[in-house]
């Protein structure tokens, strides 16, 4: 299937420049939901997976759903303030400035394998964050998946050497 059809671009948002892709148009095609879904449990079923760990926000749609199909726990990892529990954080860097993200002390068990799941890797700060969170609980980050990278970014060389899966790929920035 061609998911770059169904993704849509949208220029200048949300600022001049840049070429945002918008998975809402993906997720209002059922057959484009349900092939990027499958696509991720087709890779994952064998690779002994423990938990999914969703990116927040937009990750948490394709997280969930893969989690479900896997039969496996789903873990958030959020933006600061966002979780109730006692919790660990790590700080990254933006374009302009800091964000810090979280996850629940108690959401991963020491060597459990763990998938994490995001809608764009573009820098790779964040899930560089979220990598370092799930080493921090003694689990094992096992792979990070996407459904949009934007290569000239670098992300990828970012997370290494965590192996980067993505299903679609846009040049475009």
């Amino acid at each position: 299937m061609d998911l770059k059809g169904v993704i849509r671009n949208v220029p200048d948002f949300p600022k001049p420049g840049i070429q945002f892709k918008d998975i809402t148009t993906l997720l209002l095609n059922p057959q484009a939901f349900q092939y990027t879904i499958n696509c991720f449990v087709d890779r994952y079923t064998s690779l002994n997976i423990n938990a999914i760990v969703a990116v927040e926000s937009r990750g948490f749609i394709f997280g969930s759903v893969i989690a479900y199909n896997l039969k496996c726990p789903l873990v958030l990892a959020r933006k600061k303030g966002k979780l109730p529990a006692e919790k660990i954080t790590e700080s990254f860097a933006l374009e302009y400035g800091w964000d810090t993200i979280e996850m629940h002390v108690d959401a991963l068990k020491e060597g459990q394998r763990v998938v994490i799941v995001d809608d764009l890797l573009a820098t790779g700060g964040t899930v560089s964050a979220v990598v370092k969170l799930v080493k921090q609980l003694k689990a094992i980050p096992i792979e990070a998946g996407f459904v949009i990278e934007l290569p000239a970014l670098k992300g990828r060389e970012i997370l290494q050497p965590l192996p980067v899966f993505s299903l679609v790929q846009f040049d475009d920035i």
